[in-house]
């Protein structure tokens, strides 16, 4: 069963700032997580139901959130490791 893809407005804003091949990257690894969204490796601690997917050389990550009621992920933060510290 698949899952629905959203954006928070504040990370869509950040989506469309991004470069053409980060933008790739993230894509192809978002294609995996809506089909399994749940990776116990990726689940951030102090977040509830919260994960993320990391772009390592890039420096880049992004930080969703699974709904298995509305089988939704939302991307609620997109950015450089440093500035994602905060959430």
């Amino acid at each position: 069963m698949n899952y629905e893809l959203a954006f928070d407005p504040r990370a869509l804003k950040e989506w469309q700032k991004l470069g053409v091949t980060v933008r790739e990257q993230f894509k192809k690894k978002l294609e995996d997580v809506l089909k399994r969204p749940r990776n116990p490796s990726a689940k951030l601690r102090d977040l509830p139901d919260c994960y993320k997917i990391k772009l390592r050389t890039q420096g880049y990550r992004l930080v969703y959130q699974v709904n298995d009621k509305e089988l939704l992920v939302l991307v609620i933060a997109i950015g450089k490791r440093e500035k994602l510290s905060r959430l």
